[in-house]
C-alpha cells in the first residue's frame, strides 16, 4: 500500500462543483484537508460531509481549506452541497485520476461482490504541499474531531 506521509502531495488540477479549476499548486501557503469519499448522498458520506461542515469554521481559523473528492459528476456535487449546505468545494474525479494518485482507488468487497472504488481516506497537506498526516480506511464516527485535533496540535 502507498504511504504518502512525509512526501510531497501528488499535484492535481480538476473542476469543482461550479466548473472552476482547482489546483493543489494554487493552494500553497494554506493547509489542505483533502478527503476522499465514495459517493454523494449516501449515509456515511453525508455524515462525514456534515461533520466537516459543522467544524468548517474551526478549520478555517487554522488556515485550512477542506476539499472533498469523489467520482461523482459536478451536477451531483451541486445537489449534495445545496441539500446539506456544505461550505466547501467538492472536486470532480470521474476518471479517478486523483484517487489513484493518492492510492485510494482500490478493490473493494461488499456483500460478496468485488468492485473498484474509493476507500474513504483523508490527507492533511501542509503549506509547502507535503502530506503531514494520512488516515486510510476511515470510520466516520469521531474522524473529523481527530483531524481537527491533529491540525490544532501542529499549529504554532
Amino acid at each position: 500500500m502507498i504511504n504518502l506521509q512525509g512526501q510531497q502531495a501528488p499535484l492535481f488540477q480538476t473542476e469543482n462543483e461550479k466548473g472552476e479549476q482547482v489546483s493543489l499548486q494554487d493552494l500553497k501557503g494554506k493547509k489542505v484537508i483533502l478527503y476522499f469519499y465514495p459517493k454523494d448522498m449516501t449515509p456515511g458520506c453525508t455524515t462525514e460531509a456534515c461533520d466537516f461542515r459543522d467544524a468548517h469554521e474551526d478549520f478555517s481559523k487554522l488556515n485550512a481549506v477542506i476539499l472533498g473528492v469523489s467520482g461523482d459528476a459536478a451536477a451531483k456535487h451541486v445537489k449534495f452541497i445545496d441539500k446539506y449546505e456544505l461550505p466547501f468545494s467538492l472536486l470532480v474525479d470521474e476518471q479517478h485520476e486523483i484517487a489513484e494518485a493518492y492510492g485510494v482507488w482500490q478493490l473493494k468487497k461488499n456483500f460478496g461482490k468485488e468492485y473498484m472504488g474509493i476507500v474513504r481516506s483523508t490527507f492533511l497537506i501542509n503549506e509547502q504541499g507535503v502530506v503531514e498526516k494520512e488516515w486510510r480506511n476511515v470510520r466516520v464516527k469521531d474522524h473529523i474531531a481527530t483531524v481537527l485535533k491533529t491540525l490544532e496540535e501542529g499549529a504554532d
